[in-house]
């Protein structure tokens, strides 16, 4: 009998954040220590996982497969698989929290409640990395999960943590952090609980259908999506649709799509630079992870009945969130709208029903949340130098912080999707796939590369560029500004390093992620399109 590693997982990390609530409140260091080894720890596992995992694709869809009853009376059950997708987004969140851990050491020692003496406990870093392993568990979790009741339990849950990270943790102050804690928390809601509409639907839909036991439903996606790929489901076309919708909703705003995304500017700016990393290259991957597992294998022709609408708001959501970045003044909220940028490339691949669009879109989860962590970091490094998000308060840092601006310079060029650096093979793949089945819709989402030219060099020449020496204007605060220490080196090498080994080897995320795709495009029976050739009169090639 084999471990149970995928439990082993998820487990660890939630174990971990109960562990360390119960370390002593005056002992703020211990706590910290355990939570960096409790992600290392899970960090550990991932990579035992990649190790063990068929690449061949010749075997079964899911490995590591744990299957037990749960509920029986609702047909739900305790069941874990892991393709070749959600391991790559498994191993993506295993290598950020140790450094989202490093890079938050210090952000929630200032947070505290004043005991009978009038001292004030540290028990803040405590509460902040287990907010942040739970997170980290749920995440896991959605990323296994092959019941659907278990991932919407889950997906749901998740919210709750990174509420009180945005809220009681943020950089923000008095009502602009706890209104965008609110925004989150009810637009993430609200999406939620129309999916939980559509999850009942759908369970009701398998009890006709006779897919459960003793005239019940059932929650298994496996024996869900073996029914529809065969023709067993028994549900009309209207139905159908709507149960899509509902699904898809739910996670259009957790990516976020446009025009669901207004919640993420405000909270990205509202919560720490680590816990708006959290959100952004973490929790949202669940989102666009979902749209490939559950709204394209539970509803193949619904899908593709919206791909066309859906591929319009991908394409809207990148010249959108592009054109927004350039006018901010605010250097994290610029962050924040790339991002929206950068979700409308990944939704736009996956809805292109091509294997190049879908094995792109994976692989930009992956290289958008290494690029946009290191970004969000190093940024979030410079301005508790200075003190100030505000663009126009910097300047001539690379003269006096060469190795913080050649770091920033690295993660901005991964942004813009510089060719050698590891975003461009997936946002290449992403346009590709699509042009064969969106071709008008592939060449107005490739004018993002020019204004991501735009607002990244904009950026980094009026932050880094210009005199460090003035005595008056926004050089002047620079002078004195030191140059990335020890702990930040640690949190920002391994992600440009990264940044630099997927930029010009891609092939060990793209063998795990291929055979996934390619189960995914035979499941819905879908096929790439071939690619027209002109002919002349005569019917040969031109």
């Amino acid at each position: 009998m084999t471990a149970p590693w995928l439990t082993i997982l998820w487990l660890l990390p939630a174990v971990g954040a109960v562990a360390v609530l119960a370390v002593p409140s005056n002992r703020p260091g211990i706590a910290k220590w355990l939570g960096l080894g409790v992600t290392l720890g899970v960090l550990a596992v991932s990579l035992g996982l990649a190790a063990g995992f068929d690449t061949t694709g010749t075997g079964a869809r899911y490995q590591f497969v744990e299957d037990h009853s749960w509920i029986p009376a609702l047909g739900t059950r305790y069941a874990l698989g892991l393709d070749g997708i959600g391991l790559v987004l498994v191993l993506l969140t295993a290598v950020l929290l140790p450094v989202l851990v490093l890079a938050g050491w210090n952000d929630a020692d200032h947070v505290g409640s004043l005991d009978h003496s009038g001292g004030r406990r540290q028990k803040g870093p405590h509460t902040y990395l287990a907010l942040t392993l739970a997170v980290e568990a749920m995440v896991l979790m959605s990323f296994v999960a092959l019941d659907i009741l278990l991932f919407y339990i889950f997906f749901e849950a998740m919210l709750i943590p990174m509420y009180f990270l945005i809220g009681g943790f943020g950089t923000t102050v008095g009502v602009d952090r706890s209104r965008a804690a609110v925004k989150f928390l009810l637009y993430n809601l609200f999406g939620g609980l129309i999916m939980l509409a559509a999850v009942i639907g759908l369970y009701v839909v398998t009890a006709r259908s006779g897919l459960g036991t003793g005239g019940g439903g059932t929650f298994d996606l496996r024996a869900v999506v073996d029914a529809v790929s065969s023709g067993q489901l028994d549900a009309g076309t209207g139905l159908i649709k709507l149960l899509f919708l509902g699904f898809m909703f739910a996670f259009a705003v957790k990516a976020p799509l446009w025009p669901f995304h207004s919640w993420l500017p405000d909270a990205a700016v509202a919560a720490t630079p680590a816990g708006a990393v959290l959100m952004m290259a973490v929790v949202d991957k669940v989102g666009t992870f979902a749209m490939l597992r559950f709204c394209l294998q539970l509803f193949p022709d619904a899908a593709r009945y919206f791909a066309p609408l859906i591929a319009a708001l991908a394409v809207i959501g990148i010249v959108y969130g592009a054109i927004l970045a350039i006018g901010q003044t605010d250097v994290m909220r610029l962050i924040a709208y790339t991002s929206i940028s950068h979700f409308g490339f990944i939704i736009l691949g996956i809805f292109a029903l091509t294997s190049q669009g879908q094995t792109g879109s994976t692989l930009y989860m992956v290289n958008h949340g290494i690029s946009t962590a290191a970004l969000f970091l190093i940024a979030g490094f410079l301005v508790s130098r200075r003190g100030s998000r505000l663009i126009a308060d910097y300047g001539g840092v690379q003269k006096i912080a060469p190795v913080l601006a050649g770091t920033f310079l690295v993660a901005g060029l991964a942004t813009l999707s510089l060719p050698g650096l590891a975003p461009f093979i997936s946002e290449f793949l992403v346009l590709i796939g699509t042009f064969t089945r969106y071709p008008v819709a592939a060449v107005i989402a490739t004018s993002a590369l020019v204004l991501s030219a735009i607002y990244v060099l904009w950026l980094y020449q009026r932050m880094m560029g210009g005199p460090a020496t003035l005595t008056e204007g926004p050089g002047a605060a620079t002078r004195s500004m030191r140059d990335l220490h020890g702990r930040e080196l640690l949190v920002v090498t391994p992600l440009i390093a990264l940044l630099l080994v997927f930029g010009v080897y891609p092939k060990p995320l793209l063998d795990l992620i291929d055979p996934a795709v390619a189960h995914t495009m035979s499941t819905i029976h879908e096929q790439d399109p071939q690619p027209a050739v002109p002919t002349d009169q005569d019917g040969g090639p031109r």
